[in-house]
């Protein structure tokens, strides 16, 4: 059979119960988190948006731009250290769905959008708990570490990665 045709599209409110679910499915990759705060995060975002595979939901991601009232541990280490960028909060694609270039069309997104605004695409990754395949992943796309840090109370610890965006200028 195959795969099914794949679309994104901005994040909209209705969004939110399908959002939260795949999140807290997605734990400890993401941390958990209640409706209001998916609603608020995504109305943050510089970007956010949503996967479809033939109309049903299939995941989500969004990125911050700098000077948001968002007190995760991740942003604010890139915030002390870049002053331009878009960080790459949280991606998930469904189980269902995942093999299917679903994270490869959302970076591919954010790299045409971004690419004229700002240098950098930054996001983390797991190394304890190790994710070992999104470590693969986002080394392919072009990623490389730039620092690590332990979070949730030193039960995790991250790789935070950084890709260089083309200047279109």
């Amino acid at each position: 059979m195959p795969n099914p045709a794949v679309s994104l599209r901005p994040f909209a409110l209705h969004d939110v119960a399908a959002v939260l679910t795949l999140n807290n499915a997605s734990v400890p990759e993401l941390n958990e988190l209640d409706a209001p705060e998916v609603a608020r995060l995504a109305g943050l975002a510089a970007r956010a948006l949503v996967a479809e595979c033939d109309g049903a939901f299939a995941g989500f991601c969004w990125v911050l731009g700098p000077g948001q009232p968002y007190d995760s541990l991740n942003y604010r280490w890139f915030s002390a250290r870049y002053e331009s960028f878009v960080y790459l909060d949280r991606i998930a694609v469904h189980p269902d769905f995942r093999r299917y270039g679903i994270g490869r069309s959302f970076y591919g997104e954010l790299v045409r959008e971004f690419a004229s605004v700002c240098p950098v695409l930054l996001c983390e990754v797991n190394v304890r708990p190790m994710n070992e395949g999104s470590l693969r992943f986002h080394h392919s796309l072009g990623f490389g570490e730039v620092g690590r840090q332990d979070t949730d109370d030193g039960r995790k610890t991250v790789s935070l990665l950084a890709l260089q965006l083309p200047a279109t200028r």
